[in-house]
């Protein structure tokens, strides 16, 4: 599933963090927004890392899924990159 996740983090040791997990499974298009391509069993494990991070009472993080058509019909104005959802990612 492709999918489009912002986050808030209020310090900057957990939003290092997070910003670490998430470069392991997508593409950073913003300073805190990336673009994934996800199994549900990723996603599961994805979330399970971050909630391990953040502090709910104080951090965010916001997940948009995204259908192949909606995916195929995204639009960058300025500064920016396509991100091809077949691109292949690999996890270290």
């Amino acid at each position: 599933m492709n999918m489009i996740i912002a986050y808030d983090i209020t310090d900057e040791k957990r939003l290092v963090r997070v910003a670490k997990v998430m470069l392991d499974y997508g593409v950073r298009v913003q300073k805190s927004i990336f673009e994934v391509e996800l199994t549900h069993r990723s996603f599961r494990e994805l979330k399970d890392r971050i909630e391990e991070i953040i502090i709910a009472e104080t951090d965010g993080v916001k997940y948009f899924p995204l259908c192949e058509k909606c995916a195929g019909t995204v639009e960058i104005i300025g500064q920016g990159e396509f991100t091809d959802p077949d691109h292949e990612y690999y996890i270290y």
